[in-house]
C-alpha cells in the first residue's frame, strides 16, 4: 500500500509502502479486540463516504492511500442457475518484446511472460490507526473505496473498486496537503480502462494460492505453471527483514511463528520497517496531535 507521508524537513512527494490489515478499524473504536467491530469495513461505498463516521473521520484527516494489487476477482451469477463463474480483472497490459498479447497466448508458457512487466491495479483507499485501550502497538488498517461498475463489467458485477488510472490521479489522491478531500473525491469514479478473463473455480477457496488462480480458463490443464515473478517478488518482500535492522545473531523465526493479523493483531509486524515504514506512520500520526501546518491542513467541510 502506498501512502503519502508528511514530516518536518521531508520531501512532500515522498511515498512509503507498508503492510496493513484489510478492514478499517476506526481510531475511536473502544473495544480491546478489533474483531468485535460489528460491521464490515473492507469496502467503503463512495456515495456514503461522507455519511459514515468510520470513513469520514480518516478522510478529513487526510488519511488517503493507494492499494496495490495484480487484480481482483468477481463472480458472475448465472441467470437460470445458482452456479457462478469467477473472473480475474486487471489493467490492460502493455506489450513488450518478451510479452505478446495475452489474447494470443497459446499456452501457460506464453501467459507466464506477461508477468515480466505487469502493471498493478492502483485502487483508492482510506486508512486509520487504532490504539488498544489498554496499551500496545498501533494497528494500521485500510478500506477500499467502491463505485458503480463500469459498462464493461456490468454483466459480471454491479460494483467495482475505485481505480486511479495513471500517475497523475495517484499523485493527486495521495497529496492530502495540496488536494482537499472534496477535490480528491472527484477522482473517484468508474473506469473503462479494465480487462478480464475467466478463471478456474479454485479461486472460490481463499486457501488456494497457486498460479492456477490467475491462468485463463481456456489454458487450464495444458501445463503446470510456476509461481509468477510478480508473486515471487511480493513474497520475498513480505518475508525479508531490513538489512540494517536484522540481528545476524538471532535466528529467523519459522513461518508458523510469523504473527497473523487475524489472531495476533497486537504484536509487531515481522518486518523491520525501513525509513518510510510503520515507524514513520506512527511519527506522522503523533505529530497530527501536536501541530498541523496551515499550508498542509486538509480542506474539508
Amino acid at each position: 500500500m502506498h501512502l503519502k507521508a508528511l514530516f518536518k524537513g521531508a520531501d512532500s512527494s515522498e511515498r512509503i509502502i507498508a503492510p496493513m490489515r484489510w478492514g478499517l478499524v476506526p481510531s475511536w473504536f473502544k473495544e480491546a479486540d478489533p474483531s468485535k467491530l460489528q460491521y464490515n469495513t473492507s469496502n467503503c461505498r463512495s456515495d456514503t463516504i461522507m455519511e459514515k463516521r468510520s470513513f469520514k473521520v480518516p478522510l478529513g484527516k487526510g488519511r488517503r492511500c493507494v492499494v496495490l494489487a495484480d487484480g481482483f476477482y468477481e463472480w458472475q451469477r448465472g441467470q437460470r442457475t445458482n452456479r457462478t463463474q469467477p473472473y480475474f480483472i486487471y489493467f490492460p497490459q502493455i506489450k513488450t518484446e518478451k510479452s505478446e498479447s495475452m489474447d494470443a497466448a497459446d499456452g501457460p508458457e506464453d501467459w507466464e511472460k506477461v508477468w515480466d512487466n505487469w502493471r498493478p491495479l492502483t485502487m483508492a483507499g482510506l486508512f486509520d490507526c487504532w490504539e488498544p485501550p489498554e496499551g500496545g502497538d498501533c494497528l494500521y488498517s485500510y478500506t477500499i473505496i467502491t463505485v458503480d461498475s463500469c459498462k464493461g463489467l456490468n454483466g459480471i458485477h454491479h460494483r467495482m473498486p475505485a481505480i486511479l488510472d495513471g500517475e497523475e490521479a495517484v499523485s493527486m489522491w495521495l497529496d492530502f496537503g495540496e488536494v482537499s478531500a472534496q477535490e480528491a473525491l472527484k477522482l473517484i469514479h468508474p473506469t473503462e480502462n479494465i480487462t478480464f478473463h475467466r478463471v478456474s473455480s479454485v479461486v472460490n477457496s481463499s486457501r488456494n494460492n497457486t498460479p492456477e488462480c490467475l491462468l485463463p480458463l481456456r489454458l487450464l490443464g495444458r501445463k503446470e505453471l510456476k509461481a509468477s515473478g510478480s508473486s515471487q517478488k511480493m513474497l520475498q518482500w513480505l518475508a525479508t527483514k531490513s538489512p540494517k535492522k536484522q540481528d545476524t545473531k538471532t535466528p529467523q523465526k519459522a513461518e508458523s511463528d510469523v504473527p497473523q493479523w487475524s489472531s495476533q493483531f497486537l504484536k509487531k509486524s515481522p518486518l523491520s520497517p525501513k525509513r518510510g515504514g510503520a515507524d514513520l506512520l506512527e511519527q506522522w500520526l503523533k505529530r497530527e496531535k501536536e501541530e498541523e501546518p496551515v499550508a498542509k491542513r486538509p480542506h474539508t467541510q
